[in-house]
């Protein structure tokens, strides 16, 4: 979230942001909604001076003066029982608009409206030549008997997936080697709630524009999260941190839970896009210094590319142009894995760093060297997020005979095995 006094100086830049990233937001209506609110403050400060000072000079009035000053007194009072109210209405109005106010894309972020403006930064391995028909990691799971897809689409409707046998213990073992890497990189690991109050969500800027994407549990005002990075930012709010404490660097292990409202039709085969995932996320307060977060980022990318040079995966990394990154996001890198099935690299992590904008909506505070209050920054990044890491990692290290082949890295986690082989499909 944007400070207002910033919004009024730099109108220009504010719209530039609005336009560049794509959003609906006229910012007229957010600046006529300030204005208005300022001016009913205006006359309530001048309406409670003049009740105090009436308040003092009733007492030692004339018996003439009194009855007049008396009559205006209720005069006062009335204006405030009126103006109070236009006040909380008006207040409504424009911090409904300011939460709708994109940060601003950082200098190196490309203009552009869509993934095809993306800037490719690197390539990172090879992908492989097969010398054999390939299966797509659908038919693969199917054919290893690592996927169930008919019964759980029957009670829980589409895009529902049960990981099974070596599934199940693949998607455990991925997440493991990832958490074992993390903490040997000085990330806390948290398990965090995975249900929370709107404010987390708000907080976080994942609503109110978003707020299609989220399940709701209507009967006790609560949300199922999209990514634990709702829940680890929010860990600290309404909390002011000391700046001796930064960087804090977690690491959250969650269910995560998605309506996918804005994908019907799209990638409905396999597991690339589902309602229901498991996923490791980065999340870093750092010090509101822009030198000190683009070092942080880097090394939340590093991170993640560390990851899958691990589980020998190629990949590349690209700069996500303005329409690609979101409200707060003042710049993004993509990490796009090579899925041979879809003869493309498709986004596997996503690395972003929000300026203080979180922090201001979550009402989270640093205490600087010099005494003085600042927002801290915050950064995020996928460490991985599971079934979609297994299409990689399935379709890349298959064999002719149908088996898959665990990357060296992998195999401790797996108990030994060191390649999984065709079942008949029960």
């Amino acid at each position: 979230m944007l400070d207002i006094s910033f919004i009024r100086q730099n109108p220009d830049l504010v719209r530039a942001a609005i336009k560049n990233k794509r959003l609906s937001i006229n910012l007229d209506d957010l600046l006529e909604a300030d204005k208005t609110r300022r001016e009913i403050i205006g006359r309530i400060d001048e309406r409670r001076a003049r009740k105090n000072q009436l308040a003092s000079l009733i007492p030692k009035a004339s018996k003439e003066e009194k009855g007049s000053l008396i009559e205006e007194g209720k005069t006062v009072r009335q204006d405030l029982e009126r103006l109070e109210p236009e006040l909380t209405s008006a207040n409504a109005v424009f911090e409904d608009l300011l939460l709708r106010i994109p940060s601003l894309p950082r200098p190196e972020v490309p203009i552009g409206a869509g993934e095809e403006d993306n800037v490719e930064i690197r390539k990172v391995g090879t992908p492989r030549v097969f010398d054999f028909p390939i299966k797509d990691h659908m038919d693969l799971m199917d054919s290893l008997a690592l996927v169930a897809l008919d019964g759980p689409r029957k009670f829980a409707g589409g895009r529902s997936y049960a990981l099974r046998g070596m599934g199940a213990l693949l998607e455990l073992a991925v997440t493991r080697l990832v958490v074992d890497t993390l903490v040997a990189r000085g990330l806390e690991i948290v398990i965090p709630p995975v249900i929370v109050k709107e404010r987390a969500l708000v907080g976080t800027g994942f609503f109110p524009l978003s707020k299609e994407e989220a399940y709701s549990i209507p009967a006790d005002d609560l949300y199922l999260v999209g990514t634990s990075e709702v829940a680890l930012v929010s860990l600290h709010c309404d909390e002011t941190l000391d700046a001796a404490s930064l960087p804090i660097r977690y690491a959250g292990i969650s269910p995560c839970f998605r309506r996918e409202a804005g994908a019907h039709g799209k990638d409905t085969r396999g597991l690339y896009r589902v309602h229901q995932f498991t996923k490791v996320e980065q999340v870093v307060f750092c010090a509101p210094d822009e030198a000190v977060a683009e070092k942080e980022h880097y090394q939340l990318l590093d991170n993640a590319e560390s990851i899958l040079k691990l589980l020998e995966i190629p990949y590349r990394v690209a700069i996500a142009c303005t329409g690609e990154i979101g409200l707060g996001q003042t710049r993004k890198h993509e990490i796009e894995s090579w899925m041979p099935g879809r003869n493309a690299y498709s986004e596997t992590h996503s690395c972003s760093t929000l300026g203080d904008f979180q922090a201001r909506r979550s009402n989270i505070r640093v205490r600087l060297p010099d005494g003085s209050l600042g927002y801290p920054f915050t950064l995020n990044n996928t460490a991985i997020a599971s079934p979609r890491i297994l299409i990689p990692l399935l379709e890349n290290h298959q064999e002719a005979d149908g088996s898959v082949r665990l990357p060296k890295a992998l195999v401790p986690y797996m108990n030994g095995i060191e390649r999984l082989t065709p079942k008949k499909s029960s």
